[in-house]
């Protein structure tokens, strides 16, 4: 073998084992380069730990010589079945202590034997369990070199030749430890590959809602790509926030920027509009303490975002936008609108302006969000490409579609070998509630008020069918009335919703936050929210504009016991009447 032969091997064989990120592939393609001509027989052995997610990095060497090591990949120059039963793939073993295989793992260094006899033979046999290893042993040139990368083994490779063969020479050994040397840095970049994939998979899961939730008049369906499938997440979001009300708020954003650097930053200012969003500001106000946040954070938080409230009482919605793409609005006689919403400044800019539009909703229209992956395409125009969308749509038959199905159809229009940039998509068909579903008064803040409110929650729950829920329903009611009295100078708002749950909710005028505690058996106050956090299916307090809200949901169905009676817990709790402290 010339030396200009030697370097096109080398250069061949060293191409085919780095173009693959996957272990297997990168094992295999080692053994395959070393048969036929450097030996007749390869196998390529890793530390069965590379294979665990989570695992610490190799250790040094002589730390892993006694390591369970996995026989990755076998390569041989007899027939495909020839030595599967003897060494099998994927087979978990040790080397033997005195052999070559764990010298050259303890020392890391190339180990060779000119031929090996049957004591030594024997000897190497003594930890395999899985055939008569001493055909492929007895009288043969072997060698054994680690796989060294970054000063730590993670496995090695042996090669065998048949008596017929010489034995390695130094420019046969110093060409295996050249593949190895590829070999063993292709395998520890597939290791850190995939425990990077592994942590953004999982950075995925925790920063972007598995499910929609279930709101009152909102049906929700997402999907999201990424623009690189092979790292699964990126700088866009969406989100749906319950606000008081059975209002909803829905987020779409984009951080500009790929990869997991985004996502993180995604998180920030996703946890942030969650944050923001429970303070029940308006949508022009969530953006600018968003965009104050941004700057704090740093230079390169930016991002467009667009949030919108939809108020299924008033059937209309309330849009703030960041430099986000504009929504489209599928009305259910099929017509597709384009929502024009103020552009703004995107996210982190600083000192722009945020402005509001209020949208009319009728039952059954279907609001799409995007990101502008789903339309932007290099060199083509992006209100063109906007149309498009719409058109589209239109083609679809969008409102005969369910959200889910429509994101499905949207999504599948993309091109995966074209577009670059993270899709986001947010389909939300609003339904409305019906006025009679809805009750709502304006009360003093004066200690009659308690006996008023249970008898309008009595007579409303009749008039609804739900009698079997009058009990818990005015014993809460009154508690959270009770507290509100003690502090509002303004009058008390007390609203039914009925939907797939009995919603109260009590707003007064007070900034104070009441905090759940048990109270003592002396106590004479302190009870309401531990009775309301025992009784009710969900309970929460937010912080509004001019006070506060405080809410209880109660199941329709589950609420009352078979006999209408409210369940046994709270039974005792209702024996016992609510506390009516008059106001300070």
């Amino acid at each position: 073998m010339d030396l200009r032969d030697q370097l096109w091997f080398l250069n061949e064989a060293t191409t085919q084992i780095g173009a693959s990120l996957d272990t297997v592939d990168i094992a295999e393609s080692l053994a395959g380069a070393m048969v036929p001509r450097l030996a007749d027989f390869a196998s390529v052995h890793l530390l069965d730990a590379l294979f665990v997610d989570g695992a610490p990095a190799p250790p040094a060497p002589r730390a892993t010589a006694a390591s369970p090591l996995r026989r990755v990949a076998v390569a041989h120059d007899e027939s495909p079945a020839f030595w599967r039963d003897v060494v099998p793939e994927g087979a978990v073993h040790q080397m033997y202590p005195a052999g070559p295989g764990y010298e050259a793992m303890a020392t890391g260094e190339p180990v060779g034997l000119d031929r090996v006899d049957d004591i030594h033979a024997v000897a190497m046999c003594r930890t395999h369990h899985t055939g008569d290893l001493r055909p492929l042993l007895a009288d043969r040139a072997y060698l054994a070199v680690p796989l060294l990368v970054r000063g730590r083994v993670l496995g090695c490779v042996t090669l065998t030749r048949r008596p017929n063969r010489p034995a390695f020479d130094d420019v046969d050994v110093l060409t295996v430890c050249q593949l190895a040397a590829q070999g063993a840095l292709g395998i520890d970049n597939a290791r850190l590959y995939r425990a990077q994939r592994a942590a953004t998979a999982e950075l995925q899961r925790d920063v972007l809602p598995a499910t929609p939730p279930t709101v009152a008049g909102v049906e929700l369906a997402h999907r999201y790509l990424p623009g690189n499938p092979s790292v699964e997440v990126g700088g866009d979001w969406y989100d749906t926030i319950a606000l008081p009300g059975s209002r909803t708020a829905i987020v779409i954003g984009d951080v500009m920027g790929h990869g997991a650097r985004s996502a993180a930053k995604m998180g920030h200012l996703r946890t942030a509009v969650q944050t923001l969003a429970a303070l029940d500001l308006p949508p022009d106000q969530i953006l600018r303490q968003l965009d104050n946040l941004a700057q704090r954070l740093g230079d390169d938080h930016l991002a467009t975002c667009l949030y919108a409230v939809y108020d299924p009482i008033a059937r209309c919605c309330v849009l703030a936008n960041a430099g986000h793409l504009p929504p489209l609005l599928v009305r259910r006689d099929g017509r597709i609108e384009r929502v024009e919403v103020p552009t703004g400044a995107p996210i982190g800019v600083g000192g722009v302006a945020f402005d509001t539009v209020e949208i009319t909703i009728r039952d059954g229209d279907t609001l799409l969000l995007y990101t502008d992956g789903l339309v932007e395409e290099r060199g083509q125009d992006l209100e063109e490409r906007i149309r498009a969308l719409g058109e589209r749509l239109r083609a679809l038959d969008a409102p005969s579609l369910s959200p889910d199905a429509l994101c499905d159809a949207v999504v599948a229009t993309v091109e995966r070998d074209t577009y670059e940039d993270d899709i986001a998509v947010l389909a939300a068909r609003l339904g409305g509630i019906p006025a009679q579903n809805v009750a709502h008064w304006l009360l003093a803040a004066q200690p009659v008020t308690v006996t008023r409110a249970r008898r309008l929650v009595e007579q409303t729950l009749a008039a609804w069918g739900l009698s079997a829920l009058g009990e818990v329903a005015q014993l809460l009611a009154t508690e959270l009335i009770t507290n509100a009295i003690r502090y509002a100078t303004r009058p008390i708002e007390l609203r039914l919703l009925r939907t797939s749950t009995l919603l109260c909710e009590v707003r007064d005028d007070d900034h104070y936050l009441p905090i759940l505690r048990e109270a003592g058996g002396l106590d004479e106050n302190g009870r309401g929210l531990f009775l309301v956090s025992r009784l009710a299916r969900r309970w929460g307090v937010s912080r509004t504009t001019h006070g506060k809200v405080v809410w209880f949901e109660l199941d329709l169905g589950a609420a009352a016991g078979q006999d209408g009676r409210p369940p046994r817990e709270g039974r005792a709790a209702l024996q016992r009447p609510p506390v009516q402290s008059p106001p300070s």
